[in-house]
């Protein structure tokens, strides 16, 4: 299968859900998005990366990045392969001097250690089709500490949707799109996709 380079373009928070986050991944050369739900300690730990901070003692993720340098095992790339039940699973591709091995891997770690090695993120184009959000025109990147605040549609708001026909749904998706709110879009795309 042919492999689809991502870059994060946005890491957003919920107003009224402290712990809800969401990372945008934005397909490389093109306008696809693909927002992933994450929690609280895995969207510091990216923005950490990101913002080039440097904190006093290693978080987790430094740790791990510090094992693997000392062992001479290099993080070649990290693979989003698949989605099961609204859940992302990834592999981290890490080599060494003899050997190349696939690490099953929860989607905010691999991302985090991606960062933190400066490695590609890539994913398949099924998984693309299956949860990502096509951008109508590309809106510039934005970093870490500009991502605007999104509300997490809860079960009230999916109630709201199932009184829109699919015309109604693609004008709301455009709509939070162009707002930034990812979580909503999450929740709007899978009703779309729920109809088709």
């Amino acid at each position: 299968m042919k492999k689809i380079e991502l870059e994060i373009v946005a890491l957003s928070h919920s107003i009224t859900q402290t712990h809800s986050y969401a990372v945008v991944l934005g397909e490389v050369n093109g306008l696809r998005r693909l927002p992933i739900v994450i929690g609280g300690f895995e969207a510091q730990a990216i923005a950490v990366a990101l913002e080039h901070m440097q904190p006093s003692r290693p978080l987790t993720h430094d740790l791990m990045k510090n094992f693997m340098n000392a062992f001479n095992v290099e993080l070649q790339e990290i693979v989003i392969s698949d989605l099961q039940e609204g859940i992302f699973y990834s592999k981290l591709v890490c080599f060494t001097d003899s050997d190349t091995v696939e690490i099953d891997s929860r989607t905010s770690d691999a991302l985090a250690l991606a960062v933190r090695f400066g490695c590609p993120i890539y994913t398949y184009e099924h998984i693309i089709e299956g949860a990502g959000i096509l951008m109508e025109d590309g809106p510039a990147k934005k970093k870490v500490g500009e991502a605007v605040g999104v509300e997490k549609a809860g079960d009230g708001n999916r109630d709201d949707l199932s009184g829109l026909n699919l015309e109604e749904l693609q004008t709301l998706l455009n709509d939070v799109l162009e707002h930034e709110d990812y979580i909503r879009a999450i929740a709007i795309r899978d009703e779309i996709n729920k109809r088709k």
